[in-house]
């Protein structure tokens, strides 16, 4: 479904965003996207989407190239970005504008997913606050169906109760031949809806793994003392003793903790790396 090979991205030849990068993804999965401030993230999504080109190397996305930005193409592929800037319309004007632009739209499904966020249909767009917006805007993505479906940081500006929502909607709606990038900071609100992680950090994708490959691999524990556990890779101080991270070595069930296994290739990276050689 995304095939990228070597792409090299920059705003100008000082500031290389991205370099060499390689990226093989399938459908059917919700892969978290996660990085640090300025590694690159939304310049990635939108070099995926045709927004911005490559300087070097291929990128191929349903068998299109992005840059062409074919009308086949930008039926398939929906963006929704952090930020949202709509129109001073209703909601139901701005769904007969842009909503024949994707041929897979389900009006029944958008109308769902408002009810689902408490949202009135009759509402003006530009009279709602920036989280009811961005409610809107997440229900149109889905809507949409499309097959390639990229979405930076979608939890900023949702409360507690929308963040469940969000969570229980992607669930239940996203299909086979679906594929779903989140790219967030938020990780805490996608630990239970990610089924596959992907960190970019210098200038590459340095991991891109499952997340049962993950628990497979290394072994996410609460432990009172560190004695009790044989070779900690990382540990964070916790309410009770500590969070650690270790190698799975006798094939312990856990859970991911997608923050703290972050944080961790941060603090011991060739350490955490080396357990997916």
């Amino acid at each position: 479904m995304i095939n990228i090979q070597n792409l090299t991205f920059g705003y100008h030849k000082k500031q290389v965003v991205l370099e060499n990068l390689d990226l093989y993804l399938k459908p059917g999965h919700i892969y978290g996207l996660l990085g640090r401030n300025g590694a690159g993230k939304s310049s990635l999504l939108h070099n995926i989407c045709g927004l911005l080109f490559p300087d070097a190397g291929n990128c191929r996305v349903a068998d299109k190239d992005p840059a062409d930005r074919s009308p086949e193409f930008l039926q398939q592929v929906y963006l929704l970005p952090e930020d949202v800037y709509l129109p001073n319309l209703s909601i139901k004007s701005y769904l007969d504008i842009y909503a024949p632009f994707y041929p897979e739209f389900n009006r029944d499904m958008f109308f769902q997913f408002l009810t689902e966020f408490e949202i009135p249909v009759n509402n003006k767009l530009q009279s709602m606050s920036y989280g009811q917006k961005k409610k809107v805007m997440i229900s149109f993505a889905l809507a949409t169906q499309a097959k390639v479906l990229l979405m930076d940081e979608p939890t900023n500006g949702l409360d507690i109760p929308s963040k469940k929502q969000f969570r229980k909607i992607i669930a239940g709606n996203v299909k086979d031949d679906q594929l779903i990038i989140i790219s967030t900071h938020q990780v805490k609100d996608l630990d239970s809806l990610i089924d596959s992680v992907l960190i970019l950090e210098d200038k590459k994708i340095i991991l891109n793994q499952s997340v049962d490959q993950i628990t497979e691999k290394l072994s996410f524990k609460q432990v009172m003392n560190l004695d009790e556990i044989a070779a900690p890779i990382y540990s964070e101080g916790a309410l009770k003793g500590y969070a650690v991270v270790a190698a799975n070595s006798k094939q312990e069930p856990s859970r991911l903790d997608m923050e703290m296994f972050f944080n961790a290739i941060q603090s011991e990276k060739q350490q955490i790396l080396s357990q997916f050689n």
